[in-house]
């Protein structure tokens, strides 16, 4: 299949790789010439103009940051008629309502729209082992089926456009909620003396455990945050949509909100473009790790 995929940030660079791994053809573009480069590097085909780069894929996966980004990569005047006869494959993090507002877009430009947003990060892109949470039209999803399964090792069909989005949001919450929580009562334990194995064993043992916990644990106690699969600062972005979208549906949002000012103190301190487990250092600041006798 012919993949025109458009955006090269930390998870459009694996993507692109493992389409090319799995036989397709991969035009890759990106707006700015640093990732371009590096991709080139990496031996993959790419492009700096726009228009070609859209006019070669029959299918136009989009792993841009947001939905104005989208808006202006997809629908500027010069590109928008090229969208005609096309699959536009969405697989960012955005808002169920400015999901459901592209995919009307490109429909109007003649196209297809499917969104399949993903849970995983660079390893499992890599090694087609993403969770791909695929919701519009069953036309594009049938056409795209074969390339979304050398991606994920889940490609189901969710529903309408919005779906996946909303899904996508769900899961990101949980991903702030949960190393929130983990970050907190291992900064109690820790704070009082308390093993962090002999914690984390009975820990382990309970129905309180995830897996995510013993990812991050070796990134707090060596307060490293470098080479991130996922950012702060995305996670940021993500909450923030997720906030607007529970408010707008008549839920509390005051807890999606409290997490909001904890991420961003994270932000401030300059943890933003490291890994987004960094909130740790949010909600345990100033914490010494030489006189941690819990390690």
């Amino acid at each position: 299949m012919k993949v025109t995929l458009l955006g090269l940030g930390l998870m459009g660079l694996p993507i692109a790789h493992r389409l090319v791994h799995c036989g397709h053809h991969v035009m890759a573009w990106n707006r700015s010439p640093e990732r371009l480069e590096l991709a080139k590097r990496e031996e993959l085909t790419v492009t700096a103009d726009l228009a070609s780069a859209v006019e070669m894929g029959e299918v136009l996966l989009l792993t841009l940051s947001d939905a104005p980004a989208i808006d202006k990569v997809l629908f500027s005047s010069g590109i928008r008629p090229l969208i005609r006869g096309k699959i536009v494959l969405q697989m960012g993090t955005i808002a169920p309502d400015e999901s459901r507002l592209i995919s009307g877009r490109v429909q109007e430009a003649g196209g297809d729209y499917l969104e399949a947003p993903v849970l995983g990060s660079i390893p499992e892109a890599r090694t087609g082992e993403l969770i791909i949470m695929a919701a519009g039209s069953e036309a594009a999803y049938h056409h795209c089926l074969l390339m979304l399964r050398g991606l994920g090792k889940e490609v189901d069909l969710i529903g309408p456009v919005g779906q996946g989005a909303a899904m996508k949001l769900a899961m990101n919450q949980l991903i702030a909620s949960l190393t929130a929580g983990f970050s907190q009562s291992l900064g109690l334990v820790r704070a009082e003396g308390v093993e962090v194995e002999q914690f984390m064993k009975l820990l382990r043992q309970s129905a309180l455990y995830a897996s995510t916990f013993d990812k991050k644990l070796q990134k707090f106690l060596e307060h490293d945050y470098s080479n991130p699969n996922f950012t702060l600062r995305h996670l940021i972005k993500d909450v923030q949509l997720f906030k607007q979208v529970a408010a707008a549906s008549g839920m509390n949002a005051e807890v999606a909100n409290a997490m909001l000012r904890v991420l961003v103190s994270g932000q401030e301190a300059g943890y933003g473009d490291e890994d987004y487990s960094s909130l740790y250092e949010a909600i345990n600041p100033g914490f010494d790790a030489e006189t941690d006798t819990g390690c």
